[in-house]
């Protein structure tokens, strides 16, 4: 039953607002894309979460997907508390890291070498430092709509939260740092042709989520990926996939599996570390060997390997198997169908995208393949959305531009139901 204690969510926020820019540590919780306030979360169990109030959702967030087991797995809590009893830090060396560091480069067919860092980015920062220093040359290729971090070189054009809130480059990135970051067309091969003829021999990288999930969920084309890594491959220019969100949530090894295409450098994150802060970078052999202490390139950190986040890590990637994998597939492939029906029969204009357990409701009539297509969806239909499936007990992303994500614990049953607010949601919608 709802509460109205002290604790509850409007109060909290209240006083989240005295003491934390926007009341939040993360801008796109503010739910200020969705005209409304965050409910505040007291606990998770399974696909559901409680809020402060007593109030129960079936959440499709998951923390922004690491928690592809779901909300607090007893085998993992079990870990974690077994772990803590023998210390939460040590700064030095563990057995973990070096286990967890053989599963990783034993499953991403391009890393022979890893560094555990503790974030996405983290982990994207350190890569693109690393082929500034292996190509000795300046500038990298992003692509519009694509969020790898909120470093000053990646927050021009970016996607997540930066593209929610309306702020694609963010004040306090230089003008000298932006004008290393070139962006081209996500789907689009001639616009990263453009950038390579017009600035020839001075691009260090190319960096790329190999499936976009920051500008809501877009697929990757047919030969898009495979023709970006010849380019990169004929023009010296390294290939860095970001899998921060597809790393080992689409396949056991990530999107690199699937596509068959191989990047210099991959960047991971979320699912990794089951839930707790953790990041990693890695790839060929002798480009690892630039990081110190065996090169020259600094990067440290002094949580980095932390025994907690190895150790949920290696519980989260001990249970994936291909038959969670199909399992999430067909979850998924039940969310993005219900979805679409219910959106016809209220006559509301919806495209569904989906990557397996990733799924995103695009509120437009119109296919959504890159960045133009993405800001053509309606944000204002997808807020009336939001609050309706909110105010039923369904939690989808507060975001337009954000993937659902599936978990193990999600049944078929709370995608039943989760249908069936959507067909309500949707009335709202052609209400509005």
């Amino acid at each position: 039953m709802p509460s109205s204690t002290p604790g509850s969510s409007r109060r909290l926020f209240a006083r989240a607002r005295r003491v934390l820019p926007g009341g939040v540590n993360s801008p796109v919780r503010a739910f200020k894309a969705v005209q409304s306030q965050p409910p505040f979360i007291a606990r998770g169990t399974g696909a559901h979460i409680t809020d402060v109030d007593g109030r129960r959702y079936v959440d499709y967030v998951m923390s922004w997907g690491p928690l592809i087991h779901g909300h607090a797995p007893a085998g993992l809590t079990k870990a974690l508390v077994t772990a803590t009893k023998r210390g939460t830090s040590f700064g030095a060396p563990t057995a973990l890291e070096v286990q967890l560091a053989e599963r990783v480069c034993s499953l991403v067919p391009s890393i022979e070498r890893v560094r555990f860092v503790n974030s996405g980015t983290e982990a994207t920062m350190s890569a693109l430092r690393l082929a500034r220093a292996a190509t000795k040359k300046d500038k990298i290729v992003k692509f519009q709509g694509c969020y790898h971090g909120h470093a000053d070189p990646l927050l021009v054009q970016a996607g997540s939260g930066a593209l929610t809130l309306g702020v694609p480059t963010s004040p306090g990135v230089t003008k000298a740092t932006a004008a290393n970051t070139l962006v081209a067309n996500y789907n689009d091969l001639e616009s990263v042709k453009r950038l390579f003829r017009i600035h020839r021999r001075k691009i260090a990288a190319v960096i790329i989520e190999p499936i976009a999930g920051n500008m809501g969920v877009i697929p990757p084309q047919k030969g898009f990926l495979e023709e970006l890594r010849e380019l990169c491959d004929q023009s010296g220019v390294l290939l860095i996939f970001d899998e921060v969100i597809s790393g080992f949530r689409v396949a056991l090894g990530g999107a690199q599996t699937i596509f068959g295409v191989k990047p210099d450098l991959t960047c991971l994150g979320k699912i990794i570390g089951g839930g707790l802060p953790v990041g990693a970078y890695g790839g060929r052999a002798d480009l690892m060997a630039h990081i110190a202490p065996d090169g020259p390139v600094y990067q440290a950190g002094t949580l980095s390997g932390n025994p907690l986040a190895m150790t949920a890590g290696a519980w989260t990637l001990s249970r994936l198997s291909e038959r969670l994998y199909h399992q999430l597939t067909k979850l998924g492939a039940q969310l993005a169908e219900g979805l679409a029906e219910v959106a016809s029969e209220a006559g509301v204009p919806l495209h569904v995208n989906r990557f397996g357990s990733m799924v995103t409701p695009f509120f437009t009539n119109r296919p959504v393949r890159n960045y133009r297509s993405a800001t053509d969806a309606n944000t204002m239909l997808y807020g009336v959305f939001f609050r309706s499936m909110l105010r039923r007990g369904v939690y989808p992303p507060p975001s337009q531009f954000e993937s659902w994500f599936l978990s193990a614990a999600h049944s078929a049953h709370d995608i039943e139901r989760t249908i069936d607010v959507a067909r309500l949601a949707m009335r709202a919608v052609a209400r509005s």
